[in-house]
């Protein structure tokens, strides 16, 4: 679920592309994604091998402020690294 960057492309439908992945994820629409929701879009996505804690794993090497869960900013700066 990565967004495809490429010279001279529209970051303003960037950013958009990534506001729908991240709702997709954010089941619960809380504005957060937790390891359970990201451990479901990869299962979703085809990868079953993937465990909880690989997934809060994941998370937590993207969490900027340490909450164990992702807001669409801390999402957003990783896609853009």
């Amino acid at each position: 679920m990565a967004v495809v960057h490429y010279e001279g492309a529209d970051p303003v439908a960037d950013i958009e592309e990534a506001r729908k992945q991240f709702e997709r994820i954010d089941t619960d629409g809380d504005g957060f994604i937790t390891a359970a929701e990201f451990k479901t879009a990869l299962a979703q996505g085809g990868d079953w091998n993937v465990t909880e804690s690989v997934a809060e794993a994941i998370i937590a090497n993207r969490d900027l402020d340490g909450d164990k869960r992702l807001t669409f900013d801390e999402f957003w700066a990783h896609l853009n690294k």
